[in-house]
């Protein structure tokens, strides 16, 4: 029996509302981009002044720049996804997903999963949630799978205030671009800065329980057998290689000897202090400790088979966003709307203002690299010039960057693909998350000491 209440509270019936909404007005993401370019296309000859034909030419140039991220976003579905299903982190999700016995603690289970994921590596984080998901739906199958793999991906929100955080990471590492005009900013004062380290724990004791208060949202409740989903986990029929070559695609020294070799060289970067904690990385280890663990070629290119069916929707958005975001610094759109939140500001409230705007540009250029590229050279200045806690602003950008991502489909592909949902199946949850975290984040950011 579900432990939801029949009768949904404050936060349900709003949770409801944002969700019928979202049903009935948030197009597919592959819609939202095209609508998105002609948006900006439009913004930047009325706004900007900029010619038609310099738009199309800011969209054309930029169109491939994130060609390689997007080869890495896609390795980050696959590799994670194989990794997932092989027999040994199969059964330790099973054992952990064990632990829940109610849709209340599947719920809070998957969002601490996410969180801590999330805060180690973005990429390990946006995959795992919806893996760890669909495995609390087997065991839970009364939960309401749509608030399952929204609290998965909800733990994405702290992604830029961790480990892998792209901004706090870039301004610490010698030879940066901004280095010359506002030095290097380690990360003792950023990721591991007292102020960071509060939010990072009220988010992770409050998120849970908000997705947990979602739970009732006296809406149209989805549970995962209705969708039929693929169990990953079954067992296909063994035949008994006959020829040379099955044996071969079968031996598991194929995949233990080839893994191996792959983690030696990861083994060999740490011993001699090379190594880094990038998203190559991370889709490295992954690739050959996939191998590893799943012995034989066959084993491995059946969770291959698997992984690859959601990488389409990635490997054809993200050149649309490159377009996009092509056009917001070539125009200069980016710049002039971080100008109008720093304009005004003073030091005091100069993180709550880079914060937003970072918001904003995030839903038009969602990468956090290209955006601190765009805003980092305005705000930190800006920070400097007014006496501000530069170390509290960088972070302030960072946060913003991943705040919106609980809104932006760009980033929730991966998840959905691995789930089998559209983007309105959890928009709407994510709206709710959105709110009630930019409360929290802004009144942070602003007075935490």
């Amino acid at each position: 029996m579900s432990d939801t209440s029949p009768s949904p509270g404050f936060i349900g019936r709003l949770t409801g509302a944002l969700d019928g909404f979202i049903q009935r007005w948030l197009p597919e993401p592959l819609v939202i981009v095209i609508l998105l370019t002609f948006f900006v296309f439009a913004l930047g000859i009325a706004v900007e002044g900029a010619a038609p034909a310099d738009m199309l030419t800011y969209f054309g140039d930029g169109f491939w720049d994130l060609l390689t991220f997007a080869m890495q976003m896609a390795l980050v579905l696959v590799t994670g996804f194989v990794f997932a299903t092989t027999p040994l982190f199969a059964r330790l999700l099973g054992w952990i997903a064990r632990r829940a016995r109610t849709a209340g603690q599947a719920i809070v289970l998957v969002t601490l999963v996410s969180l801590a994921a999330s805060f180690v590596n973005w990429g390990f984080g946006l995959v795992i949630g919806a893996l760890f998901a669909k495995r609390l739906a087997r065991e839970v199958p009364e939960v309401d799978y749509r608030v399952l793999i929204a609290a998965g991906y909800s733990g994405f929100l702290i992604w830029h205030a961790g480990l892998s955080g792209s901004i706090p990471l870039t301004a610490a590492t010698p030879g940066n671009f901004l280095e010359d005009e506002i030095g290097l900013i380690p990360a003792s004062e950023t990721i591991f800065a007292p102020f960071n380290l509060i939010l990072l724990a009220v988010i992770a004791c409050g998120l849970p329980f908000l997705n947990r208060m979602m739970l009732n949202h006296g809406g149209r409740v989805v549970r995962a057998g209705d969708l039929h989903l693929e169990d990953e986990d079954a067992e296909e029929p063994e035949v008994a290689p006959r020829t040379p070559a099955a044996r071969l695609e079968h031996t598991p020294w194929i995949g233990r000897g080839i893994g191996g070799f792959g983690l030696a060289i990861l083994a060999l970067q740490v011993v001699r202090g090379e190594f880094s904690l990038t998203l190559n990385t991370v889709n490295f280890a992954f690739l050959f400790a996939a191998f590893l663990l799943h012995g034989s070629a066959h084993a491995f290119l059946r969770g291959l088979d698997q992984a690859v069916k959601g990488v389409g929707g990635i490997l054809i958005q993200f050149p649309f966003y490159a377009g996009v975001m092509g056009m917001m610094v070539g125009s200069g759109l980016a710049a002039s709307l971080t100008d109008v939140f720093v304009g005004a500001a003073n030091s005091t409230i100069l993180p709550l203002l880079a914060f937003l705007s970072a918001g904003v540009v995030n839903v038009l250029v969602p990468s956090g690299g290209g955006q601190w590229a765009v805003q980092g050279p305005i705000i930190m200045p800006a920070a400097e010039a007014l006496g501000a806690d530069k170390a509290r602003v960088l972070m302030a950008i960072a946060w913003g960057d991943a705040w919106t991502n609980m809104i932006q489909p760009f980033w929730a592909l991966p998840a959905l693909a691995v789930a089998g949902l559209s983007a309105r199946d959890i928009m709407g949850f994510c709206v709710l998350v959105l709110l009630v975290s930019g409360v929290v984040l802004g009144v942070g950011l602003t007075f935490l000491p």
